[in-house]
């Protein structure tokens, strides 16, 4: 029920969907007052959330900081990887592996278990029933890659049930407690996304060191056009920081964090 209702207030609660509403609004309105009330709410909302010098002061502020592979001063005997965008499914015909949005938290797994910092992988997530069924849904993919890469598929485990943060939580617990009681853990995942995962894991006793990956705020200079032009790109940014938020407070509400 959770999940469901989860999928409905995203939609509803999303600034694009919030924009559309008060387009409508400003269409059917009976009063010329509150027409023109919800076309300016919108527009300054647009502008809003298109701005890409206020959108990226937004990422700035709430993902993680960078963690550089020097700063990891343990070895950790498990890497958790969330999934969400890890491959593209797109292709299911394709013979060869292909990066989704979310692909660079697998590079940076790799990474740190080629550097030592990490003895075995744990990739969590769910993918489609279709691609479950095929033996290619992401975990899995995301695996194959990694092996091709040089990772023995041994040290390569899975939790395919989670269809949610805090799924991914619960189901990875269960596996860490068995196999590695007294562990030490890195949980990596987008910067965006590590506040809420870290808070999930917590809750249920799993207190991992975190390894930010996937960030999209900018340390770059700002142009002039950042100010003043709308930008496709911010909003986009701004959608997924938006979600984001929303399941942060959701989270918190109902004691997932």
């Amino acid at each position: 029920m959770f999940y469901f209702l989860s999928k409905a207030i995203d939609f509803v609660a999303m600034p694009l969907s919030i924009v559309f509403f008060l387009l409508l609004y400003s269409l059917l309105a009976r009063k010329r007052k509150g027409r023109k009330s919800a076309a300016i709410m919108a527009v300054v909302l647009l502008y809003l959330i298109s701005n890409t010098f206020l959108v990226n002061s937004a990422l700035n502020w709430w993902e993680s900081k960078p963690v550089n592979m020097s700063d990891l001063k343990v070895t950790y005997d498990v890497g958790v990887l969330l999934s969400g965008g890890l491959m593209d499914a797109n292709h299911p015909a394709e013979d060869h592996a292909v990066l989704g949005k979310r692909g660079d938290r697998v590079l940076q797994t790799y990474l740190l278990y080629k550097a030592g910092k990490i003895k075995k992988i744990l990739i969590t997530g769910s993918s489609s029933s279709e691609l479950m069924l095929e033996g290619k849904g992401e975990t899995r993919q995301a695996a194959d890659l990694m092996v091709q890469w040089g990772v023995p598929a041994g040290d390569i485990l899975f939790e395919e049930k989670a269809r949610n943060t805090r799924e991914n939580a619960m189901f990875s617990s269960i596996i860490l407690k068995k196999r590695f009681p007294a562990g030490k853990y890195l949980l990596i995942t987008s910067a965006f996304h590590m506040r809420r995962s870290a808070g999930c894991f917590a809750k249920v006793g799993i207190h991992a060191a975190t390894f930010p990956a996937d960030f999209y705020g900018g340390y770059y200079s700002l142009r002039l056009q950042d100010f003043l032009v709308p930008s496709p790109d911010a909003i986009a940014g701004f959608s997924m920081l938006w979600h984001e938020w929303i399941g942060n407070i959701v989270y918190k509400l109902v004691g997932y964090t």
